[in-house]
């Protein structure tokens, strides 16, 4: 029986309640062995679409998993809390699932929300796996709770610079979110333009969150002529600012970071989409040849959920913190939280079915996992 995309959810956009499936409790039965994970992201606001596919993918594989004894005989249970994705409320639901006594924080979406759940899991250092777009300050070697997934918006932005450059395009410009993303995204941009001894940018431009008030910003960058504009913004302000520079006669290039969401981004857009390149840091969902994917929509195919990037993402973070729990299991005997800091320190060279996840990833050393698409009119994702 299919199971519908409301089901998954609906208790976690409630009051927090566990997002644990009924067929993996009745396996785990009385005194298993389980683990508890807190996961904060935007069930509802301006990221909401996003948020709800992260936490769909990862309770996908969870699910998957706990019907089959566990990960190493751990059922994995998740309580999620829906953030709004509010800052404020992102750290405020990491210490209430910390003071609720989970193993670990997983899966938090949005940079200022996982900088500001960073902040206050670092006191107790909880660990903090998987988060999605966070900061690259999240990545100093020294923060040994962290552990990241998917890229860094550093291997993002110097992915994009440098295909540019490539093709001789060096007047680049940056639009943003007036907000922790945006600001983090056009520093990456900056830095990767000095690293590449390229040009510094024309011009940059900031918009509010979340809005279609972009008429300052395209009249700034529209006069600096760029060849390139490169967008670190959620697909609503994205696709106001494409619309509108676009009638400006601008017909350069839009790149945007991963960020943007590139499925509401195309419902957004529509037909407009043409010619609009997205940085992606996970497998296509729909590239079937390869082992994860396949394995993905196997599971997918249950739900009447169709494939996305934020949620196959969600599914390779659930499966690779799986294996943490795994290997810590086999080396100490039971996953507390010192065995999974060990266990996922180890990871620098995970084989996640054909994706390689390296969870302490030096800078750079994850720019050959970034893949730059576009999507045709008709909705095609072409690499």
């Amino acid at each position: 029986m299919k199971l519908n995309r409301r089901a998954l959810v609906m208790g976690g956009i409630s009051a927090g309640v566990t997002a644990f499936s009924p067929l993996a409790q009745s396996q785990a039965g009385k005194g298993a062995r389980k683990l508890v994970i807190g996961q904060s992201v935007p069930l509802t606001g301006a990221a909401d679409q996003i948020g709800l596919a992260y936490f769909n993918g990862a309770k996908l594989y969870f699910d998957a998993i706990n019907a089959k004894n566990g990960a190493a005989g751990y059922q994995i249970e998740v309580k999620v809390l829906d953030d709004g994705y509010s800052p404020l409320k992102a750290a405020a639901n990491a210490r209430q699932l910390m003071g609720e006594g989970v193993d670990a924080l997983f899966g938090f979406v949005g940079t200022a929300s996982c900088d500001a759940a960073f902040a206050a899991a670092k006191p107790a250092n909880a660990l903090f796996f998987a988060p999605f777009a966070a900061s690259d300050g999240l990545r100093e070697a020294a923060l040994s709770n962290a552990f990241h997934v998917r890229p860094a918006l550093a291997d993002e932005a110097y992915k994009m610079v440098r295909h540019c450059a490539t093709l001789s395009q060096d007047r680049i410009a940056v639009f943003a979110e007036d907000d922790a993303m945006g600001r983090a995204g056009l520093a990456a941009v900056k830095q990767a333009l000095i690293d590449l001894k390229l040009p510094p940018l024309v011009a940059n431009a900031f918009a509010p969150v979340n809005s279609e008030k972009v008429e300052s910003a395209v009249a700034q960058l529209a006069k600096a002529q760029p060849q390139a504009i490169i967008q670190g913004c959620l697909f609503n302000t994205s696709a106001a600012f494409i619309r509108a520079m676009r009638k400006t006669g601008f017909a350069g290039q839009f790149l945007n970071f991963s960020v943007v969401g590139i499925d509401p981004l195309f419902t957004a857009l529509g037909k407009e989409i043409g010619g609009v390149i997205i940085s992606q840091v996970v497998p296509s969902p729909r590239s079937a040849g390869t082992p994860i994917v396949k394995e993905y929509l196997d599971v997918l195919n249950l739900t009447d959920q169709i494939p996305s990037y934020e949620s196959i993402e969600g599914y390779i973070a659930a499966r690779t913190f799986a294996e943490g729990v795994r290997r810590s299991a086999a080396s100490s005997g039971k996953p507390d939280r010192a065995g999974l800091q060990k266990a996922f320190e180890s990871m620098t060279d995970y084989d996640v079915g054909g994706f390689r996840v390296n969870l302490r990833a030096k800078k750079y050393e994850s720019v050959r996992l970034v893949d730059l698409v576009t999507i045709t009119p008709d909705g095609k994702v072409v690499r």
